[in-house]
Protein backbone atom coordinates (compact mmCIF):
# COMPACT_ATOMS: atom_id res chain seq x y z
CA UNK A 1 0.00 0.00 0.00
CA UNK A 2 1.09 3.38 -1.12
CA UNK A 3 1.16 5.99 1.63
CA UNK A 4 0.04 9.59 0.58
CA UNK A 5 0.16 13.02 1.81
CA UNK A 6 -2.92 15.09 2.72
CA UNK A 7 -2.63 16.38 -1.43
CA UNK A 8 -2.54 13.06 -2.75
CA UNK A 9 0.76 12.95 -3.36
CA UNK A 10 3.16 10.17 -3.29
CA UNK A 11 6.71 9.88 -1.21
CA UNK A 12 8.16 9.27 -5.10
CA UNK A 13 6.33 12.20 -5.97
CA UNK A 14 7.87 14.40 -3.42
CA UNK A 15 11.65 12.47 -3.64
CA UNK A 16 11.14 13.61 -7.70
CA UNK A 17 10.70 17.08 -7.20
CA UNK A 18 13.93 17.29 -4.73
CA UNK A 19 16.38 15.13 -7.51
CA UNK A 20 18.30 18.34 -9.55
CA UNK A 21 21.15 18.23 -11.47
CA UNK A 22 24.32 19.75 -10.10
CA UNK A 23 27.48 21.09 -12.04
CA UNK A 24 30.54 19.80 -11.99
CA UNK A 25 31.27 23.23 -10.11
CA UNK A 26 29.25 22.35 -7.41
CA UNK A 27 30.48 19.02 -6.94
CA UNK A 28 34.14 19.91 -6.60
CA UNK A 29 32.72 22.74 -4.27
CA UNK A 30 32.35 20.02 -1.78
CA UNK A 31 34.91 17.52 -3.22
CA UNK A 32 37.60 20.09 -3.76
CA UNK A 33 40.10 17.57 -1.74
CA UNK A 34 39.78 15.33 -5.05
CA UNK A 35 41.67 18.26 -6.71
CA UNK A 36 44.35 18.33 -4.57
CA UNK A 37 43.22 21.13 -1.97
CA UNK A 38 43.20 19.38 1.39
CA UNK A 39 44.67 21.86 3.30
CA UNK A 40 46.38 25.16 3.48
CA UNK A 41 49.88 23.75 3.14
CA UNK A 42 49.07 21.65 0.03
CA UNK A 43 46.81 24.07 -2.07
CA UNK A 44 48.98 27.12 -2.22
CA UNK A 45 51.22 24.48 -3.74
CA UNK A 46 48.55 22.95 -6.21
CA UNK A 47 47.96 26.52 -7.10
CA UNK A 48 51.19 27.16 -8.28
CA UNK A 49 51.53 23.83 -9.52
CA UNK A 50 48.37 23.95 -12.27
CA UNK A 51 49.69 27.56 -13.08
CA UNK A 52 53.60 27.04 -13.92
CA UNK A 53 52.22 23.84 -15.55
CA UNK A 54 49.76 26.21 -17.63
CA UNK A 55 52.74 28.10 -18.46
CA UNK A 56 55.41 26.01 -19.56
CA UNK A 57 52.79 24.59 -22.17
CA UNK A 58 51.52 27.46 -23.79
CA UNK A 59 55.72 27.97 -24.02
CA UNK A 60 55.90 24.42 -25.76
CA UNK A 61 53.10 25.29 -28.31
CA UNK A 62 54.78 28.01 -29.37
CA UNK A 63 58.43 26.81 -29.58
CA UNK A 64 59.77 29.64 -26.68
CA UNK A 65 61.89 29.31 -24.12
CA UNK A 66 59.79 29.82 -21.21
CA UNK A 67 60.47 32.66 -18.48
CA UNK A 68 58.77 32.23 -15.94
CA UNK A 69 57.63 34.43 -12.81
CA UNK A 70 56.54 33.03 -9.15
CA UNK A 71 55.50 35.20 -6.98
CA UNK A 72 53.81 35.06 -3.48
CA UNK A 73 52.74 38.25 -1.47
CA UNK A 74 51.56 37.77 2.05
CA UNK A 75 48.16 39.39 2.67
CA UNK A 76 47.03 38.51 5.91
CA UNK A 77 49.27 36.77 8.10
CA UNK A 78 46.90 36.20 10.75
CA UNK A 79 44.34 34.62 8.51
CA UNK A 80 46.52 32.71 6.13
CA UNK A 81 45.75 34.89 2.89
CA UNK A 82 48.32 34.93 0.04
CA UNK A 83 47.88 35.75 -3.29
CA UNK A 84 49.76 33.57 -5.80
CA UNK A 85 51.31 35.41 -9.01
CA UNK A 86 52.50 33.46 -12.17
CA UNK A 87 53.55 34.97 -14.74
CA UNK A 88 54.89 34.00 -18.07
CA UNK A 89 56.23 34.32 -21.87
CA UNK A 90 53.88 32.14 -23.73
CA UNK A 91 51.31 33.02 -26.56
CA UNK A 92 48.68 34.42 -24.59
CA UNK A 93 45.27 33.57 -24.79
CA UNK A 94 42.70 35.21 -26.79
CA UNK A 95 40.19 37.93 -25.01
CA UNK A 96 36.88 35.13 -25.82
CA UNK A 97 38.57 32.42 -24.04
CA UNK A 98 40.03 33.85 -20.89
CA UNK A 99 36.63 33.87 -19.22
CA UNK A 100 35.84 29.98 -20.10
CA UNK A 101 39.85 29.18 -19.13
CA UNK A 102 40.23 30.33 -16.44
CA UNK A 103 36.51 30.25 -14.93
CA UNK A 104 34.58 27.27 -15.92
CA UNK A 105 35.69 24.25 -14.51
CA UNK A 106 36.48 20.99 -17.29
CA UNK A 107 37.16 23.52 -20.20
CA UNK A 108 40.38 23.04 -22.00
CA UNK A 109 42.07 21.82 -25.12
CA UNK A 110 43.65 18.93 -24.60
CA UNK A 111 41.60 16.05 -23.25
CA UNK A 112 41.11 14.15 -26.05
CA UNK A 113 44.07 15.17 -27.97
CA UNK A 114 46.36 12.07 -27.78
CA UNK A 115 50.18 13.50 -27.52
CA UNK A 116 51.85 14.35 -24.40
CA UNK A 117 51.06 16.95 -21.86
CA UNK A 118 51.14 18.74 -18.84
CA UNK A 119 47.37 19.57 -18.42
CA UNK A 120 44.85 16.09 -19.39
CA UNK A 121 41.28 17.15 -17.67
CA UNK A 122 40.84 21.30 -17.97
CA UNK A 123 40.17 21.24 -14.32
CA UNK A 124 43.50 22.54 -12.62
CA UNK A 125 43.41 26.42 -13.03
CA UNK A 126 39.74 26.96 -12.58
CA UNK A 127 40.14 24.77 -9.58
CA UNK A 128 42.54 27.25 -8.07
CA UNK A 129 40.41 30.11 -9.23
CA UNK A 130 37.66 28.45 -7.46
CA UNK A 131 39.43 27.24 -4.03
CA UNK A 132 40.76 30.80 -4.01
CA UNK A 133 36.87 31.99 -4.18
CA UNK A 134 35.58 29.84 -1.63
CA UNK A 135 38.99 30.71 0.65
CA UNK A 136 38.60 34.55 0.56
CA UNK A 137 35.28 35.25 -1.72
CA UNK A 138 37.70 37.57 -3.84
CA UNK A 139 38.23 37.41 -7.65
CA UNK A 140 40.74 36.54 -9.34
CA UNK A 141 42.81 38.51 -11.96
CA UNK A 142 43.88 38.00 -15.39
CA UNK A 143 46.09 39.56 -17.69
CA UNK A 144 46.76 38.48 -21.19
CA UNK A 145 48.51 39.73 -24.47
CA UNK A 146 48.84 37.54 -27.62
CA UNK A 147 51.28 39.88 -29.78
CA UNK A 148 53.43 42.82 -29.71
CA UNK A 149 51.04 45.22 -31.14
CA UNK A 150 47.75 43.85 -29.59
CA UNK A 151 46.46 44.94 -26.50
CA UNK A 152 46.54 43.90 -23.43
CA UNK A 153 43.27 42.53 -21.98
CA UNK A 154 42.24 42.55 -17.60
CA UNK A 155 39.71 40.62 -16.10
CA UNK A 156 38.57 39.88 -12.90
CA UNK A 157 36.14 36.72 -12.68
CA UNK A 158 33.90 34.91 -10.66
CA UNK A 159 32.48 31.01 -11.11
CA UNK A 160 29.03 30.79 -11.43
CA UNK A 161 29.30 27.51 -8.92
CA UNK A 162 25.44 26.97 -10.04
CA UNK A 163 25.80 27.19 -13.69
CA UNK A 164 29.41 25.91 -14.13
CA UNK A 165 30.24 29.49 -15.79
CA UNK A 166 32.30 32.66 -15.77
CA UNK A 167 30.97 35.94 -14.23
CA UNK A 168 33.29 39.06 -15.22
CA UNK A 169 33.42 41.13 -12.50
CA UNK A 170 35.65 43.85 -14.53
CA UNK A 171 36.79 43.60 -18.07
CA UNK A 172 38.98 46.17 -19.65
CA UNK A 173 42.38 47.05 -21.80
CA UNK A 174 45.63 48.15 -19.85
CA UNK A 175 48.67 48.91 -20.58
CA UNK A 176 51.69 45.97 -20.19
CA UNK A 177 54.46 46.76 -22.27
CA UNK A 178 57.02 44.75 -20.47
CA UNK A 179 55.57 42.18 -22.48
CA UNK A 180 55.09 41.30 -26.53
CA UNK A 181 52.71 38.78 -25.03
CA UNK A 182 52.14 36.88 -22.31
CA UNK A 183 49.71 35.64 -19.39
CA UNK A 184 49.65 36.63 -15.58
CA UNK A 185 47.26 35.70 -12.94
CA UNK A 186 46.72 36.49 -10.01
CA UNK A 187 44.85 34.57 -7.19
CA UNK A 188 44.13 35.04 -3.45
CA UNK A 189 43.55 32.24 -1.61
CA UNK A 190 43.33 30.80 1.82
CA UNK A 191 46.88 28.57 2.85
CA UNK A 192 50.00 27.80 4.89
CA UNK A 193 53.75 28.78 3.29
CA UNK A 194 56.25 27.01 4.61
CA UNK A 195 59.79 25.85 3.71
CA UNK A 196 60.99 22.58 3.53
CA UNK A 197 60.42 18.37 1.39
CA UNK A 198 56.99 19.59 0.50
CA UNK A 199 57.06 22.96 0.08
CA UNK A 200 56.74 25.34 -2.89
CA UNK A 201 60.15 25.90 -2.95
CA UNK A 202 60.84 22.00 -3.37
CA UNK A 203 58.23 22.05 -6.11
CA UNK A 204 59.92 24.67 -8.53
CA UNK A 205 63.71 23.36 -7.68
CA UNK A 206 62.56 19.69 -9.25
CA UNK A 207 60.30 21.78 -11.86
CA UNK A 208 63.74 23.22 -12.96
CA UNK A 209 65.40 19.76 -12.66
CA UNK A 210 62.66 18.29 -15.57
CA UNK A 211 62.58 21.42 -17.84
CA UNK A 212 66.25 22.95 -17.61
CA UNK A 213 65.12 24.70 -20.78
CA UNK A 214 63.33 27.06 -18.55
CA UNK A 215 63.86 30.03 -16.66
CA UNK A 216 62.19 30.39 -13.24
CA UNK A 217 62.19 33.36 -10.79
CA UNK A 218 60.50 32.38 -7.20
CA UNK A 219 59.96 35.49 -4.83
CA UNK A 220 59.16 34.39 -1.49
CA UNK A 221 56.55 36.12 1.07
CA UNK A 222 59.81 37.85 2.23
CA UNK A 223 60.90 39.05 -0.88
CA UNK A 224 63.98 36.50 -1.07
CA UNK A 225 64.52 36.23 -4.70
CA UNK A 226 65.79 32.31 -6.08
CA UNK A 227 66.61 32.31 -9.44
CA UNK A 228 66.34 28.76 -11.54
CA UNK A 229 68.68 29.63 -14.81
CA UNK A 230 68.31 27.48 -17.59
CA UNK A 231 71.47 25.37 -18.62
CA UNK A 232 69.82 24.57 -22.28
CA UNK A 233 68.71 26.41 -25.14
CA UNK A 234 67.54 23.10 -26.72
CA UNK A 235 63.59 22.90 -26.54
CA UNK A 236 61.87 19.55 -25.77
CA UNK A 237 60.91 17.68 -28.76
CA UNK A 238 57.40 18.26 -29.85
CA UNK A 239 54.93 15.99 -29.73
CA UNK A 240 52.40 14.82 -32.49
CA UNK A 241 49.41 14.08 -31.98
CA UNK A 242 48.10 10.84 -33.09
CA UNK A 243 44.94 8.66 -33.42
CA UNK A 244 43.66 5.74 -30.31
CA UNK A 245 45.15 2.80 -30.78
CA UNK A 246 42.49 -0.53 -31.04
CA UNK A 247 44.21 -2.23 -28.14
CA UNK A 248 43.08 0.75 -25.87
CA UNK A 249 39.56 1.37 -26.74
CA UNK A 250 36.34 -0.11 -24.68
CA UNK A 251 33.35 -1.64 -26.02
CA UNK A 252 31.19 0.93 -24.66
CA UNK A 253 33.68 3.59 -26.62
CA UNK A 254 33.99 1.93 -29.88
CA UNK A 255 30.30 1.72 -29.90
CA UNK A 256 30.10 5.49 -29.72
CA UNK A 257 32.69 5.88 -32.75
CA UNK A 258 30.89 3.76 -34.85
CA UNK A 259 27.48 5.83 -34.57
CA UNK A 260 30.31 9.08 -34.52
CA UNK A 261 32.05 8.38 -37.43
CA UNK A 262 31.94 10.11 -41.20
CA UNK A 263 33.25 6.97 -42.07
CA UNK A 264 31.04 5.19 -44.19
CA UNK A 265 32.20 1.29 -44.41
CA UNK A 266 33.91 -0.64 -41.39
CA UNK A 267 37.21 -1.12 -43.68
CA UNK A 268 37.49 3.03 -43.97
CA UNK A 269 36.74 3.44 -40.04
CA UNK A 270 39.30 1.43 -39.09
CA UNK A 271 41.92 2.94 -41.03
CA UNK A 272 41.14 6.44 -40.61
CA UNK A 273 40.18 6.44 -36.70
CA UNK A 274 42.82 4.54 -35.51
CA UNK A 275 46.71 4.30 -35.92
CA UNK A 276 48.56 0.88 -37.02
CA UNK A 277 45.77 -0.59 -38.65
CA UNK A 278 46.68 -1.60 -42.45
CA UNK A 279 44.07 -3.31 -44.47
CA UNK A 280 45.13 -6.69 -43.85
CA UNK A 281 44.67 -6.39 -40.34
CA UNK A 282 40.98 -4.98 -40.78
CA UNK A 283 40.45 -7.97 -43.06
CA UNK A 284 42.06 -10.19 -40.28
CA UNK A 285 39.90 -8.53 -37.39
CA UNK A 286 36.61 -8.85 -39.45
CA UNK A 287 37.61 -12.92 -40.85
CA UNK A 288 37.48 -13.56 -36.83
CA UNK A 289 34.42 -11.33 -35.99
CA UNK A 290 32.36 -12.73 -39.21
CA UNK A 291 31.78 -8.74 -40.09
CA UNK A 292 32.28 -8.13 -43.62
CA UNK A 293 34.83 -5.06 -44.26
CA UNK A 294 32.46 -3.26 -46.45
CA UNK A 295 29.18 -2.69 -43.85
CA UNK A 296 27.90 -0.07 -43.02
CA UNK A 297 29.01 1.56 -40.00
CA UNK A 298 25.97 3.13 -38.68
CA UNK A 299 23.83 -0.12 -39.09
CA UNK A 300 26.33 -2.31 -37.11
CA UNK A 301 24.43 -3.61 -34.41
CA UNK A 302 25.46 -4.40 -30.91
CA UNK A 303 26.33 -8.19 -31.12
CA UNK A 304 28.50 -7.43 -34.41
CA UNK A 305 30.57 -4.34 -32.48
CA UNK A 306 30.98 -7.01 -29.30
CA UNK A 307 32.10 -9.36 -32.19
CA UNK A 308 34.43 -6.79 -33.16
CA UNK A 309 35.59 -5.93 -30.25
CA UNK A 310 36.76 -10.04 -29.51
CA UNK A 311 38.73 -10.08 -32.96
CA UNK A 312 40.71 -7.22 -32.14
CA UNK A 313 42.12 -8.11 -28.36
CA UNK A 314 43.00 -11.46 -30.60
CA UNK A 315 44.52 -10.13 -33.46
CA UNK A 316 48.28 -8.87 -33.73
CA UNK A 317 48.30 -5.48 -34.21
CA UNK A 318 51.54 -3.34 -34.23
CA UNK A 319 52.40 -1.04 -31.04
CA UNK A 320 51.58 2.56 -31.62
CA UNK A 321 54.03 5.46 -33.04
CA UNK A 322 55.99 7.17 -30.14
CA UNK A 323 56.39 10.39 -31.80
CA UNK A 324 53.71 11.55 -29.55
CA UNK A 325 55.73 11.58 -26.83
CA UNK A 326 58.27 13.52 -25.54
CA UNK A 327 61.19 12.77 -23.18
CA UNK A 328 63.46 14.33 -21.10
CA UNK A 329 66.69 12.55 -22.63
CA UNK A 330 69.27 11.36 -21.07
CA UNK A 331 71.47 14.15 -21.26
CA UNK A 332 69.24 16.88 -20.70
CA UNK A 333 68.42 15.10 -17.22
CA UNK A 334 71.90 14.92 -16.17
CA UNK A 335 72.23 18.38 -16.84
CA UNK A 336 68.77 19.08 -15.11
CA UNK A 337 70.58 16.56 -12.09
CA UNK A 338 73.85 18.62 -11.90
CA UNK A 339 72.17 21.81 -11.97
CA UNK A 340 69.97 21.49 -8.79
CA UNK A 341 71.84 18.31 -7.07
CA UNK A 342 75.80 18.84 -5.75
CA UNK A 343 76.84 15.17 -5.77
CA UNK A 344 79.99 13.19 -7.06
CA UNK A 345 78.47 10.49 -9.31
CA UNK A 346 75.38 11.04 -11.70
CA UNK A 347 74.04 8.77 -14.12
CA UNK A 348 70.67 8.60 -16.16
CA UNK A 349 69.28 6.39 -18.89
CA UNK A 350 65.99 6.54 -21.11
CA UNK A 351 64.06 3.44 -21.93
CA UNK A 352 62.70 2.27 -25.30
CA UNK A 353 58.61 3.50 -25.46
CA UNK A 354 56.00 1.01 -24.61
CA UNK A 355 52.52 0.58 -24.08
CA UNK A 356 49.85 0.17 -21.70
CA UNK A 357 46.12 -0.09 -22.58
CA UNK A 358 47.48 0.97 -26.03
CA UNK A 359 48.60 3.89 -24.59
CA UNK A 360 52.49 4.95 -25.71
CA UNK A 361 54.83 6.18 -22.44
CA UNK A 362 58.40 6.15 -21.88
CA UNK A 363 60.13 6.00 -18.96
CA UNK A 364 63.47 8.30 -17.52
CA UNK A 365 65.59 7.66 -14.57
CA UNK A 366 68.21 9.34 -12.85
CA UNK A 367 70.57 9.21 -9.93
CA UNK A 368 72.71 11.65 -8.48
CA UNK A 369 75.20 10.16 -6.13
CA UNK A 370 77.58 11.67 -3.05
CA UNK A 371 78.75 14.90 -2.30
CA UNK A 372 76.65 17.09 -0.19
CA UNK A 373 73.80 14.43 0.45
CA UNK A 374 73.43 13.27 3.92
CA UNK A 375 74.35 9.31 4.24
CA UNK A 376 72.64 9.02 7.43
CA UNK A 377 69.39 9.55 5.43
CA UNK A 378 66.63 7.54 3.55
CA UNK A 379 67.26 8.24 -0.64
CA UNK A 380 65.33 10.81 -1.88
CA UNK A 381 62.60 10.03 -4.19
CA UNK A 382 61.58 12.69 -7.34
CA UNK A 383 58.48 11.81 -9.39
CA UNK A 384 57.67 13.26 -12.31
CA UNK A 385 54.96 12.71 -14.87
CA UNK A 386 55.13 14.57 -18.22
CA UNK A 387 57.99 17.06 -16.72
CA UNK A 388 55.69 17.47 -13.98
CA UNK A 389 56.57 16.82 -10.22
CA UNK A 390 54.65 14.88 -8.00
CA UNK A 391 55.25 15.69 -4.13
CA UNK A 392 52.37 14.21 -2.18
CA UNK A 393 50.74 10.23 -2.10
CA UNK A 394 54.06 8.91 -2.57
CA UNK A 395 52.99 5.43 -0.80
CA UNK A 396 50.17 5.19 -3.73
CA UNK A 397 52.62 5.67 -6.67
CA UNK A 398 53.49 2.94 -9.06
CA UNK A 399 56.97 4.78 -9.15
CA UNK A 400 57.30 4.28 -5.15
CA UNK A 401 55.88 0.67 -5.57
CA UNK A 402 59.11 -0.33 -8.00
CA UNK A 403 61.54 1.65 -6.13
CA UNK A 404 60.73 -0.27 -2.94
CA UNK A 405 61.08 -3.45 -4.84
CA UNK A 406 64.32 -3.21 -6.19
CA UNK A 407 67.10 -5.08 -4.66
CA UNK A 408 69.27 -2.16 -3.91
CA UNK A 409 72.02 -4.17 -1.90
CA UNK A 410 72.83 -5.72 -5.24
CA UNK A 411 74.25 -2.00 -6.11
CA UNK A 412 76.18 -1.61 -3.11
CA UNK A 413 73.29 0.57 -1.32
CA UNK A 414 72.08 -0.87 2.36
CA UNK A 415 68.16 -1.33 2.32
CA UNK A 416 65.69 -2.50 4.66
CA UNK A 417 62.95 -4.17 4.19
CA UNK A 418 60.06 -2.29 2.71
CA UNK A 419 62.14 0.84 2.40
CA UNK A 420 64.18 3.08 0.39
CA UNK A 421 67.91 2.30 0.56
CA UNK A 422 69.73 4.32 3.34
CA UNK A 423 72.53 6.34 1.15
CA UNK A 424 73.38 9.55 0.52
CA UNK A 425 71.25 9.58 -2.83
CA UNK A 426 68.83 11.32 -5.63
CA UNK A 427 66.43 9.15 -7.65
CA UNK A 428 64.54 10.51 -10.18
CA UNK A 429 62.11 9.08 -11.79
CA UNK A 430 59.72 10.40 -15.16
CA UNK A 431 57.06 8.75 -17.22
CA UNK A 432 56.18 10.34 -20.30
CA UNK A 433 52.64 9.19 -21.93
CA UNK A 434 50.02 10.44 -24.04
CA UNK A 435 47.74 9.79 -20.83
CA UNK A 436 49.49 9.28 -17.33
CA UNK A 437 47.10 6.89 -15.54
CA UNK A 438 46.82 9.48 -12.58
CA UNK A 439 45.11 7.66 -9.19
CA UNK A 440 42.95 10.72 -9.03
CA UNK A 441 41.85 14.24 -10.21
CA UNK A 442 44.78 15.56 -7.98
CA UNK A 443 47.08 13.84 -10.09
CA UNK A 444 49.54 13.31 -7.55
CA UNK A 445 49.90 9.20 -7.91
CA UNK A 446 50.63 6.68 -10.73
CA UNK A 447 48.49 4.07 -11.03
CA UNK A 448 49.51 0.12 -10.68
CA UNK A 449 49.73 -0.79 -14.34
CA UNK A 450 51.82 -3.75 -14.28
CA UNK A 451 53.65 -2.48 -17.91
CA UNK A 452 54.57 0.69 -15.99
CA UNK A 453 55.54 -0.53 -12.74
CA UNK A 454 57.75 -3.29 -14.65
CA UNK A 455 59.49 -0.78 -17.38
CA UNK A 456 59.97 1.81 -13.84
CA UNK A 457 62.23 -1.00 -12.32
CA UNK A 458 64.16 -1.96 -15.64
CA UNK A 459 65.23 1.73 -15.81
CA UNK A 460 66.49 1.73 -12.08
CA UNK A 461 68.23 -1.28 -12.92
CA UNK A 462 70.03 -0.10 -15.55
CA UNK A 463 71.37 3.11 -13.12
CA UNK A 464 72.14 0.96 -10.42
CA UNK A 465 74.64 -1.58 -12.18
CA UNK A 466 76.21 2.00 -13.32
CA UNK A 467 75.95 3.18 -9.86
CA UNK A 468 77.78 -0.13 -8.47
CA UNK A 469 79.98 -0.30 -10.79
CA UNK A 470 81.33 3.05 -9.30
CA UNK A 471 80.77 2.23 -6.29
CA UNK A 472 83.01 -0.85 -6.47
CA UNK A 473 85.70 1.30 -8.25
CA UNK A 474 85.73 3.81 -5.27
CA UNK A 475 86.04 1.03 -3.12
CA UNK A 476 89.11 -0.72 -4.64
CA UNK A 477 90.52 3.09 -5.10
CA UNK A 478 89.73 3.31 -1.07
CA UNK A 479 92.07 0.17 -0.51
CA UNK A 480 94.37 1.17 -3.14
CA UNK A 481 95.03 4.63 -0.94
CA UNK A 482 94.90 2.50 2.18
CA UNK A 483 97.16 0.21 1.54
CA UNK A 484 99.74 3.50 0.47
CA UNK A 485 98.96 5.14 3.35
CA UNK A 486 100.47 2.27 5.22
CA UNK A 487 103.68 2.02 2.41
CA UNK A 488 104.56 5.68 3.36
CA UNK A 489 104.34 5.64 6.36
CA UNK A 490 106.38 2.50 7.53
CA UNK A 491 108.75 2.26 4.97
CA UNK A 492 110.78 5.46 6.62
CA UNK A 493 111.36 3.28 9.50
CA UNK A 494 112.41 -0.02 7.19
CA UNK A 495 114.81 2.08 5.58
CA UNK A 496 116.50 3.29 8.69
CA UNK A 497 116.23 -0.32 9.89
CA UNK A 498 118.43 -1.46 6.45
CA UNK A 499 120.83 1.17 6.92
CA UNK A 500 122.04 0.04 10.53
CA UNK A 501 122.23 -3.95 9.52
CA UNK A 502 124.23 -3.04 6.24
CA UNK A 503 126.10 -0.28 7.96
CA UNK A 504 125.30 2.01 5.62
CA UNK A 505 126.91 5.55 6.23
CA UNK A 506 124.68 8.87 5.74
CA UNK A 507 127.06 9.85 2.73
CA UNK A 508 126.22 6.50 0.98
CA UNK A 509 122.89 7.18 1.93
CA UNK A 510 122.75 11.02 0.62
CA UNK A 511 124.76 9.76 -2.92
CA UNK A 512 122.10 6.90 -3.54
CA UNK A 513 119.16 8.94 -3.06
CA UNK A 514 120.50 11.03 -5.44
CA UNK A 515 121.01 8.85 -8.24
CA UNK A 516 117.75 7.77 -7.35
CA UNK A 517 115.98 11.44 -7.70
CA UNK A 518 117.92 11.96 -10.74
CA UNK A 519 116.47 8.56 -12.64
CA UNK A 520 113.01 9.22 -11.60
CA UNK A 521 112.97 12.62 -12.94
CA UNK A 522 114.80 12.11 -15.96
CA UNK A 523 112.26 11.44 -19.42
CA UNK A 524 110.93 8.40 -19.71
CA UNK A 525 113.06 7.03 -22.47
CA UNK A 526 116.14 7.53 -20.55
CA UNK A 527 114.68 5.84 -17.01
CA UNK A 528 114.67 2.65 -18.94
Amino acid sequence: MVTKSSKNETHADRLAKEQKTISVSQFFERNRHLLGFDNPLKALSTTIKELVDNALDACQEITILPEILVQIQEKDKKNGRYVIIVEDNGPGIVKEQIPKVFAKLLYGSKFSKMQQSRGQQGIGVSASVLYGQLTTGKSSKITSKIGKDKPAHFYELHIDINHNEPEIVQDKIIEWSIKDHGTRVEIELEGKYQRGRLSVEEYVRQTAISNPHAQITFIAPDNEVTKYKRVTEQLPKEPKEIKPHPYGVELGVLIRMFKATQAKTLQHFFTTEFSRVSPQVVKEICKKSGVSPTTKTQSINHQEASNIFDAIKTTKIMAPPTNCLSPITEEILLKGLKKEVTAEFYTSTTRPPTVYRGMPFQIECGFAYGGDLRADELAKLMRFANRVPLQYMQSACAISKATLQTAWKNYGLSQSKGALPSAPIVIAVHIASVWVPFTSESKEAIAHYPEIVKEIKLAIQECGRKLGVYLRRKKRDAETERKKSYIIKYIPHVGEALQEILEITDTQKEKVQKLLKAKFEAPPEEQK
